[in-house]
């Protein structure tokens, strides 16, 4: 199936009406500019220069950033007014996908009846227990037709509706995903700006240029409005392997960015955030086929290191291309865009959905693991994960 044929079955064929964040004003190119420093301003510096914005003059050689030329300036800005939103299309969410299961946590050591007040008939085991249940009654969960557990034994689990996007035409510059809620900063290098509205989570900014701070990469996202890349999850084009041909599909997985692109040959077709292996369960890099699908299963794992011990039910979507780590669907968290996982690729019931029907014209199709950049130990005090 192709994007094409996706299209049609989400009904998708306008472009995406994205709530992008760039509070355009209107911009004179012989005006000079705010585009940071390559070194975080000292106060009385940084003073001046927020002075010089919150009076709207013209603002000095010291607050103009030494990185970006002229003529990336202006290129940029142009890029502002006649691209402010990506070529992209919203995954509309879908009742049958999002909600097909309910889903529940049990606890380790509770017990099951057989019915309600009824008798025990086996303890839930150590470890993280996830099912699917047909209802509550009362104070009881009915997990099956002779099965039951007390309520305050479980926990309730509410699916992620984040979804990714679908591109219509090939970007003229990048975009990227709001990992926590943030307000730009000035320049590169300086705090948030209190005159600037929060962008939230899972919201898309475009990237019209790049700043390096302190060996940090900050993001031009609009008029004097820069990120801090660790605020981000960028889409970045992955260089199609050798091995795929032309034309082929295959999918791409970006373990330092945290997300996920499927190409058409060169064509990028969709993208979205991710979920990958955790430091001590890290996914492999390298060039992988999907083996084998199921539509729906369980996984389980760890079952000799009672506090790692997993057992998950009905997974959808599940897309195995190296041993046991697949690309599938997770209703467990929405920590999409942070890595999660025991190494398998964890995404949105929608992501997992999507890959699932648009491979189905190539049911060995490639899968790309890679990592764009290298994980540091130097985070601002801020940057902590959820």
């Amino acid at each position: 199936m192709t994007s094409n044929d996706l299209t049609k079955r989400f009904g998708l064929g306008n472009e995406m009406k994205l709530r992008m964040y760039h509070a355009f004003a209107p911009l004179m190119f012989g005006t000079l500019i705010l585009l940071g420093s390559g070194r975080a301003m000292a106060s009385p510096r940084r003073e001046k220069c927020e002075t010089a914005f919150d009076s709207t003059v013209n603002l000095t050689q010291e607050c103009i950033s030494t990185g970006m030329s002229a003529l990336d300036v202006r290129a940029a800005y142009a890029e502002m007014s006649n691209h402010s939103t990506p070529p992209v299309s919203q995954l509309e969410p879908l009742d049958e996908v999002l909600y097909k299961w309910k889903y529940r946590r049990v606890f380790a050591g509770a017990s099951i009846y057989d019915a309600p007040n009824g008798n025990i008939i086996r303890t839930m085991g150590e470890g993280l227990s996830l099912v699917t249940y047909l209802g509550v009654i009362d104070d009881w969960v009915q997990l099956r037709q002779n099965e039951w557990v007390p309520l305050d034994q479980t926990r309730a689990y509410d699916v992620s509706t984040f979804a990714g996007v679908q591109i219509n035409e090939p970007l003229t510059h990048p975009f990227a995903w709001m990992l926590a809620p943030a307000r730009p900063s000035l320049y590169p290098g300086s705090p948030e700006y209190e005159g600037y509205d929060v962008i939230e989570r899972y919201q898309i900014v475009s990237v019209y240029g790049v700043e390096v701070v302190d060996g940090w990469e900050w993001y031009l996202i609009g008029p004097n409005q820069w990120l801090h890349q660790i605020r981000v999850a960028k889409v970045k084009p992955a260089q199609r392997p050798v091995e795929i041909r032309e034309g082929e599909l295959w999918i791409a997985v970006d373990l330092f960015e945290q997300t996920v692109v499927a190409y058409e040959g060169n064509r990028m077709a969709f993208a979205t955030l991710a979920s990958t292996g955790l430091p001590q369960w890290s996914t492999n890099e390298g060039l992988f086929k999907i083996y084998q699908r199921w539509l729906y299963g369980p996984m389980s794992g760890a079952t000799g290191y009672l506090g790692d011990a997993y057992y998950i039910e009905n997974i959808a979507n599940i897309m195995y291309f190296d041993g046991d780590i697949a690309l599938h669907a997770a209703y467990w968290h929405d920590k999409f865009g942070y890595r999660q996982s025991r190494g398998c690729v964890n995404l949105s019931l929608m992501d997992a959905y999507w890959l699932y029907e648009w491979t189905r014209a190539d049911e060995d199709t490639w899968v790309y693991v890679y990592s764009s950049g290298e994980y540091r130990d130097d985070l601002p005090a801020w940057a902590v994960r959820p």
